[in-house]
Order: C-alpha cells, then structure tokens, then sequence
C-alpha cells in the first residue's frame, strides 16, 4: 500500500519542483518582457553567437541559423542537455549491463563443455532414464553424478575410446563430483567438491576472477574456491588450507577464485587430491566434452550415443537460459522507457520553441526558405545539443555499470573476473556517442516536420 501511495506522491513533487523555477521566472516578467517573448532574442542570449556563425559563408545558412538557437536560449537548452543525457547514458548502461550478464551466464554454465556423457546403472537403459529428444538420444539436461557412481576401468576405456573417435571432439576432461564437511564452513547438505581430470581444468570455460588452476603436477596439492569459500574461510588466494573428512587430512594450497555467485561453496581439486581427502571416490562419473567450432551439439551427441549404445546417458548443455532473457527483457524495456522519455522532452522543447519562433519561421519562408531548409535547420538545433550530451553520456553510463555490476555481484555472494566489467570496445564507445545525437534528433522530427510544413501567411499571422 505505501508503494501506490508513495510514487503518485513523488511524481506529484518532482513535477512541483520541476514548475518552480519557470513559474517564478513567469512571475517576476513584465509586461512588455512577455509581450515580446519568442519575437526575437536579447543580444546577451545568443546574438553573438549568431552573428559568429554567420560568417561561415561555406556552410548553409539553415544550419548556422539551427546551430546558434541553442545558445539563445540556455536554461532551456540545459535542460535538454540533462533529458538526452539520461536517455544516452541509459543506453550505454543497458548495452554493457546486458553483456555482463551474456558473459555471466556463459561462465556460470560453462558452454565450453556442451556434451556430458555418465555410465547408467546396470539394469537401466538410456530409454527408461530420459525422453529422446528430437535426434533420437536423450533430452536436453545437465547431469550432476555424485560420488559413488564411479565408472568402472572398461567403462571408462569404452567412452574415452568412443570420444577420441568423433571428428567433432576438441577436448574432454573426466569429473568427479562429492560433497565433503570442511572446517569452517556450515553449508547445508556439505561442500560440493569437483574434481575435473585428463586435461587442463580451464576447458571447462569456468572464468577466473584472480589466480590461476590447480596444478595436477606432484608437490603440494591445489584447488580452486569460489568467492563465498574464501569469505567463509576468512582466506584468499595463495593462503593454505588444511581439508580434513572423516579422518584424512590434507593441505591443500588456493590457487585460485572462480566465478560461481550463488549460496553454495564451491571447491575445485584434480582427482588426485579428491582421492587423498575421501577414498571412496574411485573414479570419474562424468565425462565433459568440448567441441571444434561449428559442430552441433546435439548431432555430436547422437553420434556418441549410437556408438557408446544405451548404457551409457548423454546430456547437453544449451546456451540458453529463461532467467537470462528475462533479465536482460527487463533491462532493454526499461532503457528503452527511458530513451522515450528522453525523446519526449526533446519534442516538448522543440515544439515550444517553434511556437514562440513561428513568425520568424514565417518571415524565412517569405524569404525563400524551402520546407526541406526548415527541417534542417531545426533539426540542426538539437544536433549540438544531442551531440553533447552523447559524449558526456558516455562516461555516465561507463561509471553506472562499473558500480552497479560490483554490487549485483556482491549479492550473488561473488566476485567478478575482469571480462565481465571490462565489456565496452572503442566503436561501441563511438556508437554509443552517437545516441544522444539519434535521440535529440528523432525527438525533433515531429514538430520539426510541423514547422516545415506550415504556410507561409499562416505563420507570419502568429503571434
């Protein structure tokens, strides 16, 4: 009830406060002052500007005129500065905020390993353990297989056999997964522990937000924690940490934080280690498989499947995520909200301004100005003006998403690697210029088309 209550009542405000200050300057005008007003500027509001710009001989009258009618009016001009200004920066907060979340959403699920293959228990088949999907093998989902449904050596040899033989294959790695109860941390249900082996832990596509992968080199063992780990363990990076479960105890070395937001700790060790701190891992329940580039996933899990037969489950990892549209929806209305309102204010100054100058579009007119010079030089009124506050924009909306993507990181219980701050390229940066200029003019189109248009005689009679 406060909310329906409150935001008509701050619109309310913020509408006072915005009428004030031309509401006292109505007030404290003359008579004569506002008789005249419109008719023509006051040689302090802009009237060397234009005598400036009128000895550009080279360039066209329509635009010198379009260009100088900024300076006559420069509260108002100022104000329309700030409304495009906040439309720009929204865009440039909106392209860069939508692209964190792109590359957030990449890491967190890992699409650098789209196929998984896991051994199904004896008994069991692939048709009883999930739905074919549209190329005849199992549907779309990601398997998560918990310690103790280890695959046996031959099982083994079969999938690396199967994988090595696919044309499509560009790296894959086994996983083991358990859940461990670690000093000084409290999660509910215990630590979720993953251990990737037979390659390089980086093909994973999990990003880094500091350090680097554990090492499967012999020496003092490593792992990697994500950023709710080290908070927990009152750790960072490069500091030791001794794992002890069920009567085994290992030190272990942080190499390193990976981007994994959310409630749940997260820890990252080669088998080797696993083996060292719970011996009833016998071995990987997963194998993760990465593809050459072009090839479908879904096809290239079909293949395996015909190959490895139905004891064996596939699931593959889409790009995709509902949560993600529906944020990154949610942020492009909401830019796009206010790049609307940007325009808006941009065709209400426009619209007045052409109603108080309308004898003296009338008197161009009679002197031979066309309705495509009119156009022009209206529209050259506001380009100035966009231009500006595009560029300002920029930086804006550059320090908008550089504080607001730490704090939602923050809240997801995370850091964030450099690659999700660092999103905006130098001719996105010059596009991204250019809004306020798109917006300032779109929002001058409409009366401007108005003014070029109007008769004559119709707007030498206006007063």
């Amino acid at each position: 009830m406060w909310v329906d209550l409150a935001v008509p009542l701050a619109v309310l405000a913020l509408t006072v406060a915005a009428a004030v200050g031309p509401a006292s300057r109505a007030g404290a005008m003359s008579a004569v002052q506002a008789i005249a007003t419109g008719r023509a500027p006051r040689p302090r509001h802009g009237f060397l500007t234009q005598r400036a710009l009128a000895r550009l001989t080279s360039v066209p009258r329509p635009v010198t005129l379009g260009l100088a009618s900024p300076a006559a009016r420069p509260g108002r001009t100022f104000v329309t500065v700030v409304a495009v200004l906040f439309g720009a920066a929204a865009v440039t907060f909106g392209v860069g905020l939508a692209t964190s979340l792109d590359r957030a959403n990449s890491a967190i699920r890992a699409q650098a390993m789209p196929v998984q293959v896991s051994a199904l228990p004896p008994g069991v088949t692939s048709g009883q353990a999930a739905p074919a999907g549209p190329g005849g093998h199992p549907g779309k989902q990601k398997l998560r297989v918990v310690g103790g449904a280890a695959m046996t050596a031959a099982q083994q040899h079969a999938v690396t056999t199967a994988i090595s033989a696919q044309p499509g294959t560009l790296h894959y790695l086994t996983e083991a997964n358990d859940n461990l109860s670690l000093p000084g941390l409290s999660s509910d249900g215990g630590t979720q522990v993953t251990a990737y082996g037979g390659g390089d832990p980086s093909w994973t596509g999990l990003a880094l937000i500091s350090g680097a992968w554990y090492s499967q080199s012999p020496g003092v063992p490593e792992i990697d924690v994500n950023t709710l780990f080290l908070t927990d363990t009152n750790t960072k990076v490069g500091d030791s940490y001794v794992m002890v479960n069920a009567g085994h105890r290992v030190t272990v070395k942080i190499a390193g934080e990976v981007f994994a937001p959310g409630n749940d700790v997260n820890v990252y060790m080669s088998p080797a280690t696993l083996t060292a701190i719970d011996p009833s891992v016998s071995g990987p329940g997963r194998y993760d498989v990465s593809l050459k580039p072009g090839v479908s996933a879904d096809r290239y899990a079909g293949a395996l499947s015909a190959a490895l037969g139905d004891t064996y489950e596939l699931g593959t990892e889409s790009g995709g995520s509902k949560e993600l549209l529906a944020v990154v929806t949610l942020v492009t209305l909401l830019t796009l909200l206010i790049v609307v309102v940007a325009g808006l204010g941009v065709l209400n100054t426009v619209a007045l301004q052409i109603r108080e100058r309308a004898h003296d579009i009338g008197v161009f007119k009679a002197l031979g100005m066309t309705p495509r010079q009119t156009l022009t030089m209206i529209a050259c009124s506001v380009a100035v003006t966009g231009l500006v506050a595009g560029v300002i924009a920029v930086p804006a909306g550059l320090a908008l998403h550089h504080g607001v993507l730490p704090a939602m990181a923050h809240a997801a219980n995370s850091g964030y690697p450099p690659s999700l701050i660092s999103v905006y390229s130098v001719p996105e940066l010059v596009g991204l210029a250019l809004a306020g200029l798109v917006i300032a003019v779109a929002g001058a189109l409409a009366p401007a088309s108005w003014a070029a248009r109007s008769r004559t005689a119709t707007a030498l009679r206006t007063e």
